[in-house]
């Protein structure tokens, strides 16, 4: 079969396609004239025809392509045909296609011109290959099937193809999927075969009459005799198509979101119907046709212009479910339901409902389920209904709740104003009842009552006390009672079968001391932030029949004294004692507690984690940040342990066994100020996924705190995802700047880091075309929309980013935040200890976004979320989606002042867990940026929260003075003696360089360092480390040094030599070889000031005062002579590592430690001194799904044997003997002016080592 190809691809709004057509020059002259885009294979298995449908695919509407031949998959691979074990068959070089159903693989080389060998999908498989790399075996079905062995050359393809021909291979004949393909019309070759069953047609461009006149239109499909189901919805039709009506077979039928505005009489012929969906519409009324259809179960009328129930419903006996949410409903009469007593399940959530109206009605029997959620009920008596099994009545405005519990067996009346509620007779088949976020002040007396009450959820209310009887329920499994106001639980407990207590946010001073004895059931106990100063015994002697696993103390007044009850407990597997009064954990209580598996004692006042930890083999977790331990404790020699923090601690060395945890993925050591490391512990450490440990700072302090200090933390939730991202840039464009963000994938890894690693470059790009705050947040979201290309098409994630910025042209100015964000990734700001928001949730809670989603006829599902997929109406990603969800932000700008204190940044896992108020509360005073990031996120676990989890804490100090005074020497003023953002730097400058010196490295070439960057210990601080302290580096030069100009530099501007400039590493661009995301886009202008090297983005930045921009300077590129290594500068040598995101952290970047891959931030180890050898620029390197840059791996370091050690020092030493006596006769000559030439630099600056 002689066929030709041609490329051509594009994208579409629902989903990315590549679609291939063929012309078979088998066919007739005719059929090629009139079936250009089709082509038909004789499959002698099945001894029938294949059809091979085409698609064609572009960005929005689709347009007329002629004879252009598109394909779904094609590419030049190593092919080889046959059994693996036979000899003769060899691997080739063959041009391999995947046209619609059929894989074709061409005989000769140039597949324009050779016959094609066809090997049909449909019922065939395709496998793994485990002896070749990123082989795939594919198969054909029948007696006679054949099999093509095709080895690819990425990781990215292998996957691609997996996917595609998987998907092709379970298909069957008579069904067809062409979903999401942009067709205008139904394509020719579609009707090769009548025997088709299920069609599926949705979100496409069909039209009943299409414009080209060959075309074939709706009207066709009655030619499909047999057709049983068919999907035409998402289609925007306008008008019901009639064709259908035709088809006598149908028994389901969806045409929903059509912008139908009526449905036709002729309908009513289809007598065969069994599911009619209607849902998205514009109807306002059905015709009376439709009582014909006896058949008939299942009519969905959801989300349309409905202002009452239909009377044809009357007549549709065989309908059980009314499905009329999303309506417009705004009273209820009940006198229609009861003309319709086939009517059981009612479903009339998210209409505008704000009476029922019973008209002399006695009762409903036939009415089991009644959903009423997300109303505007101020009352509701459903004692009408006195069958109902079911009641949903969430989200109301609610006061009271009348209910008759003959047959009821649940109640969701959560997220009202309930004071009052009644249920009689008492419900004796009640099994879950739901009434948290109320205003109860009192459990209902009828509740104890109830016999099968299994699941008892009171939490967020005013309750002050629970009865005692409620315990003695026999059938009681579960009781919430978080965030009451309870003082106590009652004394005297019988035997209670409670398998799940949650107490926790009330104000118990105490827990009954029989609870632990008497609740033998029990498995998990939540009693954090309470004012618990000891725990109830689980026994009074040495035999305990305890099987607690769980136990929650976080956020108490615990003590010393209640460890030795926790043995009482042998069971136990998760122990959350943090932020108590614990200053130690007695080894022998630690000992016989051997099931433990995850313990978080942080926030304590502990010295050492006992060394009898050894006997808990399974122990997984260690969380003992911000205590006091000094010495590294034996957990490494466990070997299930996965995650170790020992963050904010006084660790000064780590003692590791010789081989690691074959599990561990994470050691985080942060914020332990005196932690020296040796380069064999580095060595070790390095092939842990996520080491985390940050500079030593070096220097005496400036005495004066910055004006902003950053921490951070990020953790994991469900199966070790970490599907949150965080970004911090202390020093942001032209270091009068600062930049934080969070990103939150809620399941998903992909985009979270993208938004990070891109994001801080597209606005960094669009504060170059304007500096409307609003304008430019508004811009990097929409650009960002567009950045994601196909990985946000079907995934999506919250953002929150916020924008610290001076204006310079002002000289009194102050500092504006700017905080823009979408989904539920949200930022508050602490003023005068009270906390203000400064983000917005869009959600379907929000009235006026509630009423766009109803004008764009999209479909909310009974959880909330928008077609089924995310609970946020404003969200990155999910272009499917659009217009009904859209990537446009909430921005609100503030002016800081004095009294603001920090602001919070959090993903939805905190503030799901802490209300604003609590956060602000919780570390407004914590003195330390990190340690307050990790008590939130230790907070929101210990109060319940599984997800992942991300907290940015940014602490202020904005003073009165903090203003512009770079013009006051000009007058002879000096400045008051105020601290900066920006502590004293460094700077190194190589007079003299040879003809052929080694050039400076960028960034983006490779290396870390900038020689002529000026280096604050804010930029070398750790990735999740608190940037507070202000120290400069010990070789730092102060004002008085004949390094700097006698200039005066305002408080609010870096010094910054003339004839230097100062480049910071920007985030990455890339290249994802899996999804085409996009982000390496050609069509773009390049930023002014940006260096594009490799895969790595260099922003350059003039950090010059703008009012003394005018004075002359001079700019170039120091380069640094091959010697230099030897004179003791130190250049980090940076080669990018595949497939790791590196993280935009503009503040790693430096000559004092490196950067890990990891993205933590090794400290230069003290007892040898370690000189980085500058390589070439790395080549970019395929892997993962993003070709992201990575960070100095340790194995690029040179190190200095400790026998040379001595010998350097010596040569360091005489260096700078050598530099003072350059700068003795430079300080005799210096003119009184403060001017600085050129010629008078020295030839290096000393630099800490």
């Amino acid at each position: 079969m002689t066929t030709s190809s041609s490329w051509d691809s594009g994208s579409c709004g629902g989903c990315r396609r590549k679609a291939w057509t063929r012309r078979s020059a088998a066919l007739s002259a005719s059929m090629q004239a009139n079936e250009k885009d089709s082509a038909v294979v004789f499959d002698p298995a099945r001894s029938r025809l294949l059809v091979f449908f085409e698609v064609s695919s572009f960005g929005g509407k689709p347009h007329s392509t002629g004879s252009l031949e598109r394909i779904q998959l094609s590419g030049m691979y190593n092919v080889r045909k046959g059994k693996m074990q036979l000899p003769v068959n060899r691997w080739t070089r063959r041009q391999v296609i995947l046209c619609g159903t059929c894989l074709i693989v061409s005989s000769v080389k140039d597949s324009m011109t050779g016959k094609m060998h066809v090997l049909p999908l449909i019922g065939g498989k395709v496998e793994e290959v485990k002896k070749h790399q990123h082989c795939l075996a594919f198969s054909s079905s029948g007696p006679q099937s054949q099999t093509y062995y095709i080895c690819f050359d990425t990781f990215t393809e292998y996957l691609r193809w997996l996917r595609q021909v998987s998907k092709v291979a379970s298909q069957r004949i008579s069904s067809v999927d062409l979903s999401c393909c942009s067709l205008e019309h139904l394509p020719a070759n579609l009707f090769y075969s009548q025997d088709l069953t299920h069609l599926n047609l949705k979100q496409n461009f069909l039209r009943q009459i299409p414009s080209l006149p060959a075309a074939r239109g709706l009207n066709e499909l009655q030619r499909f005799t047999k057709l049983k189901s068919l999907n035409l919805s998402n289609n925007h039709l306008g008008d019901f198509p009639l064709a259908v009506c035709n088809i006598p077979t149908l028994t389901e039928l969806n045409v929903s979101c059509n912008a139908l505005r009526a449905v036709p009489a002729a309908v009513g012929v289809m007598h065969n119907l069994q599911t009619f969906l209607l849902d998205g519409n514009f109807l306002q009324s059905l015709p009376a046709e439709l009582e014909s259809m006896h058949q008939l179960s299942y009519l969905g009328l959801s989300f349309n212009e409905f202002t009452d129930i239909p009377e044809v419903l009357e007549k549709l006996t065989a309908v059980d479910k009314l499905c009329m949410s999303g309506n417009c409903m705004e009273t209820l009469r009940l006198q229609a339901l009861r003309k319709m007593p086939h009517i059981k399940h009612v479903d009339l959530r998210l209409n505008v409902i704000r009476k029922l109206i019973a008209d002399e009605v006695d009762f409903l029997q036939h009415v089991t389920q009644l959903d009423l959620r997300d109303n505007k009920l101020g009352d509701l008596d459903a004692m009408i209904f006195n069958n109902i099994e079911v009641l949903h009545c969430e989200r109301n405005q609610l006061v009271t709740l009348r209910i008759c519990g003959y047959f009821l067996k649940a109640l969701y009346a959560s997220s009202n104003e309930l004071v009052q509620l009644d249920v009689y007779p008492i419900p004796n088949y009640l099994s879950y009842m739901d009434i948290s976020r109320n205003r109860l002040e009192s459990v209902p007396e009828w509740v104890c009552e109830s016999r099968k009450l299994e699941v008892l959820d009171i939490g967020h209310n005013q309750i002050c006390e629970l009865p005692a009887r409620l315990f003695c329920n026999s059938s009681l499994r579960k009781l919430l009672a978080g965030h009451n106001q309870l003082t106590r639980l009652p004394e005297r407990l019988e035997r209670t079968l409670v398998e799940v207590l949650d107490v926790q946010h009330n104000q118990l001073l105490e827990l009954p001391p029989s609870l632990l004895m008497k609740a033998d059931s029990l498995r998990f106990l939540n009693a954090s932030a309470n004012k618990l100063e000891t725990l109830p015994p689980a026994t009074l002697s040495e035999e305990t029949s305890s099987i607690l696993q769980e136990l929650y103390l976080t956020n108490n007044n615990l003590t010393d004294k209640c460890v030795p009850l926790l043995t009482g407990h042998p069971h136990l597997k998760i122990l959350h004692m943090a932020y108590n009064r614990l200053q130690s954990f007695p080894a022998s209580k630690m000992a016989k507690l051997e099931e433990l598996e995850e313990v978080d004692i942080s926030g304590n006042k502990l010295k050492a984690i006992p060394t009898t930890i050894m006997n808990c083999r399974r122990m997984h977790t260690v969380i003992a940040h911000s205590n006091c331990i000094e010495v590294f404790p034996e957990v490494m020699q466990l070997p299930e342990m996965k995650c170790v923090d020992l963050s904010c601690n006084e660790l000064s060395e780590v003692t590791l066994p010789e081989n690691l945890p074959p599990k561990l993925q994470e050691l985080d050591l942060t914020g332990n100020p005196r932690l020296t490391l040796d380069h064999k512990t580095l060595e070790l450490l390095n092939n842990i996924r996520c080491f985390k440990i940050d500079q030593p700072s070096a220097g005496d302090a400036s005495g004066a705190p910055a004006v902003w200090s950053h921490g951070y933390t990020e953790a994991s939730g469900v199966k070790n995802k970490l599907c949150v991202a965080a970004l911090s840039v202390n020093n942001f464009c032209d270091n009068r700047e600062a930049l934080y963000g969070v990103f939150d994938g809620d399941r998903n890894v992909e985009v979270p880091y993208l938004l990070q690693c891109t994001m801080s470059d597209i606005l960094a790009e669009e504060l170059q075309k304007t500096k409307h705050e609003e304008e430019y947040m508004v811009n990097t979201f929409i650009v960002m929309q567009r950045k994601l290309g196909t990985a946000g098409q079907k995934l999506g994630g919250a953002a929150v980013l916020c924008h610290i910025k001076h204006d310079p042209v002002d000289p009194g100015g102050s500092f504006t935040l700017t905080s823009a964000n979408v989904g539920k990734c949200q930022t508050v700001l602490c003023r005068n200890g009270k906390p203000l928001p400064l983000s917005r949730s869009y959600s379907m809670s929000c009235e006026e976004e509630l009423k766009r989603i109803k004008q764009h006829k999209a479909i909310i599902t009974e959880d909330g979320k928008v077609n089924g997929v995310t609970e946020s109406t404003r969200i990155l990603g999910y272009t499917f989606l659009h217009p009904s969800v859209v990537p446009r932000p909430h921005v609100q700008s503030v002016t800081l002042t004095p009294q603001d204190e920090f602001f919070i940044l959090g993903s939805k896992g905190l503030w799901d867990s802490l209300s604003i108020e609590e956060a602000v509360e919780a570390v407004r005073n914590v003195p330390d940026a990190l340690a307050a990031a990790k008590k939130l996120c230790t907070l929101a676990q210990s109060y319940g929260c599984h997800d992942s989890i991300s907290a940015v804490v940014v602490q202020l100090n904005v003073t009165e003075d903090s203003f512009c005074c770079c013009e006051l020497s000009a007058s002879g003023a000096v400045p008051p003696p105020s601290p900066g953002i920006f502590p004293s730097s460094v700077n190194m400058v190589i007079k003299d360089r040879p003809s052929d010196g080694l050039g400076v490295p960028s960034s983006s070439s490779g290396m870390a360092s900038e020689i002529s960057s000026e280096i604050s210990t804010s930029e070398m601080s750790s990735e999740v480390g608190s940037t507070a302290s202000d120290e400069p580096p010990s070789g730092a030069l102060n004002e008085s040094s004949p390094a700097y100009p006698s200039e005066q530099r305002c408080m609010l501007h870096a010094v910054c030599l003339s004839n230097s400039f100062q480049r910071q590493l920007s985030s990455a661009t890339f290249s994802s070889a899996f999804s085409d995301n996009g982000l390496d886009s050609d069509d773009e202008e390049p930023i002014e000031g940006v260096f594009i090297n490799g895969s790595r983005v260099e922003v350059e930045v003039d950090i010059h005062c703008s009012r003394a921009k005018e004075k002359e300077r001079q700019q170039s590129l120091l380069q640094v002579p091959p010697e230099a290594s030897d004179e003791g500068i130190v250049i980090s040598a940076n080669e990018d590592e595949p497939g790791l995101p590196r993280k935009a952290d503009f503040s790693a970047v430096g000559t004092i430690g490196r950067r890990r891959a990891n993205g933590s931030v090794a400290p230069q180890e003290r007892s040898h001194n370690v000189i980085e050898v500058a390589t070439d620029a790395p080549l970019r390197k395929p892997g993962g799904y993003f070709a992201a840059p990575a960070q100095p791996d340790p194995d690029d370091q040179f190190i200095i044997p400790p026998e040379l050690e001595e010998e350097v020092k010596e040569i360091m030493k005489h260096h700078q003997e050598q530099q003072q006596q350059q700068q003795q006769p430079q300080l005799q000559q210096q003119p009184p002016q403060r001017q600085y030439p050129v010629d008078q630099l020295p030839d290096y600056y000393d630099t800490p080592l």
